[in-house]
């Protein structure tokens, strides 16, 4: 059986990276990511403004085909190394600085990563590493901060 992987491209460029799923340490998230994402997504990504080299985009209601809140806390930490692709989830209300629903797909592209807003640290799950293309996305990461937003795709690998 092919190990199931997933990728991420820059529309734009057409420069792609893959990424391993944490399978054994994030069952349950990898398992509600992966089937959100049978239909890739294709979604505006920006630039964290806390975080440091992080890029952030929402799941399309779409693809919002899990109970959020039914995941349980897995592999999580406030700190990102670079290729390392988060999930979090913010309830309405959940923040009083910002009290919309949030469905947060993340990646951290270089050193120095941490999960940090406007309320404080921010413990997240890591449900996967980008492992093949991490420099070239890195690059166009590094662009979002430089030209603004861009647009991105995820979707199964293979």
């Amino acid at each position: 059986m092919t190990e199931k992987k997933l990728y991420l491209t820059f529309v734009d460029s057409g420069v792609t990276g893959i990424l391993d799923v944490h399978w054994d340490v994030a069952p349950r998230t990898c398992a509600a990511i992966w089937e959100a994402l049978s239909t890739p997504i294709r979604v505006t990504a920006s630039h964290a403004m806390y975080a440091g080299p992080e890029i952030m985009c929402g799941l399309p209601e779409a693809n919002r085909t899990f109970d959020p809140l039914g995941l349980p806390p897995e592999n999580q930490s406030v700190y990102g190394q670079p290729g390392d692709m988060l999930w979090f989830y913010q309830p309405k209300n959940f923040f009083r600085v910002d009290p919309s629903e949030f469905w947060e797909i993340g990646m951290f592209y270089s050193e120095g990563g941490r999960v940090f807003g406007p309320t404080g640290w921010i413990p997240v799950t890591f449900f996967a590493r980008m492992t093949e293309g991490l420099d070239a996305i890195a690059e166009q990461c590094g662009l979002i901060r430089k030209e603004g937003v861009k647009t991105i795709e995820i979707g199964h690998h293979g």
